[in-house]
This record gives C-alpha cells, sequence and structure tokens, in this order.
C-alpha cells in the first residue's frame, strides 16, 4: 500500500480552488448588466492565476512542473479505457486523463480572459464577444468531464481527489513529494494575499 506524501504543494492548491471559484462566480453573473464589473475583475483574476500557474509550472515543485505530467493523448484515452474496467494504475500526481484536462482549462481560461478583456474594450466589434462566450462554455464542458473523471478515479482508487487538493497529501510510491519549506509555502501564501488584496480594492 502506498503511503500518503505531500504531492500539491500550497501554490498548486491555492490556484486551484481560486480558479474554480473565479471562473464558477464570472459564469453564474455572465448575463447581469447589473454585475458586470464583478464580472470583469473576476476575469482579470483569472488571467493573473493562469499567469502564476504556467510560470509555476516551470519553476514549482515537482508534481506541479508540467514536466511531471506530459502525456500523449493516446495514453490518456488508454487511461480512461481503464477506469471503465476498474484496471486503472495509480499515480501519485495527475494520471495522464487530468493532465489534459489541466492543459485544456489553462487554455481555455487564458483564451477567455483574452477575449473578455477585448470584448470589454471593444476591440473587434462583436466577433470577440461571441468567441469569448464559446470559450466560456468550452471550459464549462471540460469543467465537467473533469469533475466527473476526479469521481470516478476517486473510486477506482478509493482516494478523495478533491480532499487532496485541500490537503495536499495523496497516496504516492516516495517519489520526490512536494518540498513544504518556508520558500514555497510563502509563495502559496503570497498567491492568497494577492487575490485577496485585489479584492479588498476591487470593492471599495
Amino acid at each position: 500500500m502506498k503511503q500518503k506524501q505531500m504531492v500539491w504543494d500550497l501554490p498548486v492548491r491555492v490556484f486551484h480552488w481560486a480558479l474554480a471559484a473565479s471562473f464558477v462566480a464570472a459564469y453564474a453573473i455572465s448575463d447581469s448588466e447589473r454585475w458586470r464589473n464583478l464580472h470583469v475583475a473576476f476575469g482579470y483574476t483569472v488571467a493573473a492565476l493562469v499567469a502564476f500557474r504556467l510560470l509555476w509550472g516551470f519553476i514549482g515543485t515537482h508534481h506541479a512542473r508540467f514536466a511531471s505530467f506530459r502525456y500523449r493523448p493516446t495514453e490518456a484515452i488508454a487511461y480512461l479505457r481503464e477506469i471503465a474496467t476498474g484496471r486503472a494504475r495509480h499515480y501519485t500526481g495527475h494520471n495522464p486523463a487530468g493532465s489534459w484536462a489541466v492543459y485544456a482549462i489553462l487554455v481555455l481560461a487564458a483564451g477567455t480572459a483574452v477575449s473578455g478583456y477585448l470584448t470589454l474594450n471593444e476591440i473587434g466589434g462583436d466577433a470577440f464577444e461571441e468567441v469569448h462566450e464559446f470559450l466560456a462554455n468550452a471550459w464549462l464542458v471540460v469543467v465537467a468531464f473533469h469533475v466527473a473523471g476526479v469521481i470516478a478515479s476517486s473510486l477506482a482508487h478509493r482516494e478523495n481527489l478533491a480532499r487532496a487538493m485541500v490537503t495536499g497529501y495523496k497516496r504516492g510510491a516516495g517519489e520526490r513529494p512536494a518540498a513544504a519549506g518556508l520558500g514555497v509555502n510563502a509563495m502559496g501564501l503570497a498567491v492568497a494575499a494577492a487575490v485577496i488584496g485585489f479584492w479588498s480594492w476591487a470593492m471599495l
């Protein structure tokens, strides 16, 4: 039996839940003209979070780095087949299907933020507004598949993956656990403080 170890560092966890909350809130109020400024503030939050995650994907701890979950599409498809048959391999970090969900969410989040900015500043007419709506809806679809995948993998491996993204701990084979040093935790707290600080300013 694999022992639990720190896998998801604090910056990754803060990013994950802040992005999820920002997307859900922005999508929920997207049709309201009254809450337009709030919707825009969520959009800026998404853009900043994605920029941070791209950077952390290269300089972060082992399982946060893109190099640690670089899987081919065929590997993702094979993993989904294994899940369906109950013979899926357990991964300490992102599994192949989950890795592609991460890539898709980052691309769609960035595209949604950029197209939203262009729409806000009336650049490109109605074209970018339609692109913005399309990307937001595509993002929602990917999130739905991601949540379904998390549930399926949690059941298959008897491991609560949502809780792991809260605590940071998953079952692992002892390979390169995420560092829990002051520098890493300080980075996570800095990201949280930046989000809170921005929203404190935005709500004035």
